[in-house]
């Protein structure tokens, strides 16, 4: 490759190229970071529920449902998981864009990066949508309040007890590695083009909701719009993922949960 001119001085092809790594790389973190920001301003700033009300009138009749309300349930749900689950799928997006710039020097490679992450995005709003029409069904039995929690001693622990076996479990493990190892993911189900990006997004937030969506649904236990609980998840979340000790503290977190599900249910007898 010829020397291009950078800032008025000749640069070698080897550090244009550099130097375009690292602006795209650059342009990749700002923008998630802004992503996953707007995303938890929105949950600080309660998704738009009355957040006060719930904490004021726990055991009120939960919201009638409308479809106003349910898209405003799904978008909670989404946003809530984009906010929870990016950050800890950075690693990946990062290394598709640090490859796809050295494959390509077109602005293409950036789109296919964002493509990739809104194929991620998607596999969450799959997951949002089965966590509202799941709310709905609870919420018609009585089994949440108006602060979107369980009134049911016996749900909560089968909830902890179910999420804390669901950790040694083969599909889990599975899940897990695939998140754990972005050159691994990568290596395995690189695909070209467009199309390519978005199927390896999703394929990715598929393993990626595969490995959380249990931890997820302990949202319903201590209320969905819960802020430190659905902080603590986050971070457990990222501590899984991006700890080489990983699936340890996955099996940890399983032996935890398994003993509080245990002892919730052993009082609610």
């Amino acid at each position: 490759m010829g020397d291009i001119l950078f800032r008025g001085k000749p640069m070698s092809g080897h550090l244009a190229l550099e130097h375009l790594l690292k602006r795209d790389r650059l342009i990749v973190v700002v923008g998630t970071a802004v992503v996953v920001a707007l995303a938890w301003a929105y949950l600080a700033s309660g998704a738009g529920m009355d957040t006060e009300m719930m904490a004021d009138m726990p055991d009120m009749a939960p919201m009638p449902w409308t479809p106003l309300y349910a898209v405003l349930l799904f978008a909670m749900w989404w946003v809530m998981m984009i906010a929870m689950m990016v950050p800890s799928a950075a690693p990946t997006v990062l290394l598709y864009a640090t490859v796809k710039r050295r494959q390509e020097t077109t602005s293409g490679a950036a789109m296919e990066v964002w493509i990739f992450l809104a194929g991620y995005l998607l596999a969450w709003a799959g997951f949002s949508l089965v966590a509202v029409l799941a709310q709905w069904a609870l919420e018609r039995t009585w089994l949440l309040s108006m602060a979107m929690a369980s009134t049911s001693a016996i749900l909560g622990g089968t909830l902890l007890l179910a999420a804390g076996l669901y950790q040694f479990t083969p599909l889990k493990g599975a899940c897990l590695r695939y998140c754990q190892s972005p050159l691994l993911f990568l290596s395995r189900y690189w695909q070209v083009g467009r199309s390519g990006a978005f199927r390896m997004g999703l394929r990715h937030g598929s393993y990626c909701v595969g490995c959380c969506w249990f931890l997820m649904a302990l949202l319903f236990v201590s209320g969905v719009m819960n802020l430190l609980w659905i902080i603590a998840i986050a971070l457990y979340v990222a501590c899984e993922k991006l700890l080489p000790f990983g699936r340890s503290l996955s099996y940890a977190a399983g032996v935890t949960l398994i003993l509080f599900g245990t002892i919730v249910l052993a009082r609610a007898v």
